[in-house]
């Protein structure tokens, strides 16, 4: 066995004990916990938060401190998390865990809009304002000021730089590659020592994904969430019309489709045609599993992003920030777990990934289906790449720093320019392993500090019954 084979070995070893049960046990029994605490604050108070993100598209315009406006930092946030996961990781969990696993996608989402507000809250109270007058925050922020555990932020940023590598720059770039090459067949390639045979497509698509990349990223977080802000609304309304009319021609077949999420969430399902049969457990694991790479809650990046907003009322963008989750998740991802469901094509034994996503759609709306997904693909993964460039430079930046910071994103368009021509099946592992372990240190923070999070909420809204300014109510600036 070579080198390469045994580290990838130990890779697989240790995104099993990363991503098993143990993790998605924390992940979720954190997000119970901070719902105990706040008494069901995410389902009480959701018209709330829809109203107050409404609220923050139509002010955008703040003299309260931070860098971007509140829908800003939403959107970007959204763009990390609204990414290839949720057209292939949706149509993956349900091939590997049968169509309960739609649900217990649902159960992490349920959970997990509490977890994200929680996030979005800690990471505006212990902001911290850098030299040049930006703000820095996040996980790391909270993890010093509020734990007073500086090795503990310290190992957080170092996992967060790593992953942005991979989950955010060469998994995005490569499938964004491969949404296009799959359809267009371009005849070429050229040679690279190690690297092997590479398609000439492929570099032209790397290095349009590189300039387009640095454009936005070189403009900092302010052209960032601009870009977002624009981006995110247009791919998410293409995709949920794609996926509604598609759901409203196959408008009879949504009955028998959930009746398939609520029974196989609690039963095993038998084996048929060419599918193989899938016990309660698998369910509950990739559904679990994919939810929580799908919206994040928990892993402690979004809040990078949040700390950005120009608020100085913690509980206003932790509000704005549970719709993220509910976007993501409950609306996109539901979207395409029913869209692969009423095709029938789920269970055929032949289709997975993305390409069981494109196959239904496909079914329905023709090549205009297969030009949804598509576009939507290169869009999410787009997206996913400026969100997490700037999470890693944040990261970085804790760590060493603001001198070197255009060094972290050379090296950032580098990995899109690999990730864009190559496979990296042992990065990615590798990444996910450092994407997992941001939970453990994110998670000790929030347990810490949930009575925190509970005093600011308290103090949020006794203020917003006694009138005094907060909220949309009174028309607080965003």
């Amino acid at each position: 066995m070579g080198v390469l084979e045994v580290v990838q070995e130990v890779i697989n070893t240790v995104n099993g004990w990363v991503w098993g049960p143990v993790m998605l046990v924390l992940l979720v029994g954190t997000g119970l916990l901070l719902t105990l605490r706040l008494r069901g604050l995410q389902f009480r108070e959701l018209p709330h938060a829809f109203a107050m993100m409404i609220h923050s598209v139509k002010t955008r315009k703040s003299d309260q401190e931070g860098d971007i406006p509140s829908f800003h930092a939403l959107c970007t946030a959204l763009s990390a998390t609204v990414g290839t996961g949720n057209i292939a990781g949706v149509a993956t969990a349900i091939v590997l865990g049968g169509p309960g696993a739609l649900f217990w996608m649902w159960v992490t989402a349920l959970v997990g809009m509490v977890t994200k507000y929680s996030e979005a809250v800690l990471a505006v109270k212990y902001r911290t304002k850098n030299a040049d007058g930006t703000m820095s925050g996040g996980p790391m922020y909270y993890i010093e000021k509020g734990l007073k555990m500086k090795w503990l932020a310290v190992l957080f940023a170092f996992f967060g730089m790593i992953a942005a590598f991979g989950i955010g720059s060469m998994a995005q770039a490569n499938s964004v590659t491969m949404a296009i090459t799959s359809q267009i067949s371009v005849g070429g390639s050229i040679d690279v020592p190690v690297l092997g045979s590479i398609n000439l497509l492929s570099i032209v698509i790397g290095v349009i994904l590189v300039l387009v990349t640095a454009l936005v990223t070189f403009g900092g977080i302010k052209r960032i969430g601009e870009v977002a802000a624009v981006l995110v609304p247009f791919m998410a309304i293409l995709y949920i019309t794609g996926g509604l009319i598609v759901l409203a021609l196959n408008f009879s077949k949504i009955p028998d489709a959930l009746m398939l999420v609520f029974t196989y969430a609690f039963s095993p399902y038998a084996a048929v045609g060419g599918a193989a049969g899938y016990a309660v457990s698998q369910a509950v694991r990739y559904g679990m599993a994919r939810g929580v790479f799908s919206n994040e809650a928990g892993l402690g990046s979004a809040p990078i992003a949040y700390a950005a907003a120009k608020t100085n009322k913690p509980v206003y963008q932790g509000m704005i920030a549970i719709t993220e989750v509910f976007i993501d998740t409950l609306i996109i991802c539901s979207i395409t777990g029913l869209v692969v469901l009423t095709s029938g094509l789920w269970d055929d034994g032949t289709l997975t990934s993305s390409g069981l996503t494109i196959a239904a759609f496909g079914q329905s709306l023709g090549g205009v289906g297969l030009i949804v997904v598509i576009i939507s693909a290169i869009l999410f993964g787009y997206s996913t790449i400026i969100g997490w460039a700037y999470y890693g430079e944040q990261c970085f930046h804790y760590l060493f720093g603001n001198k070197m910071k255009n060094v972290y994103k050379v090296a950032f368009l580098a990995a899109v320019l690999f990730g864009s021509v190559t496979k990296v099946g042992l990065v990615w592992d590798i990444s996910d392993t450092f994407n997992g372990m941001m939970a453990i240190p994110n998670l000790i923070a929030l347990l810490a500090l949930s009575g925190v999070v509970v005093a600011e909420t308290k103090k949020y809204f006794d203020e917003r019954k006694a009138g005094k300014k907060g909220g949309i109510v009174d028309k607080a600036p965003a």
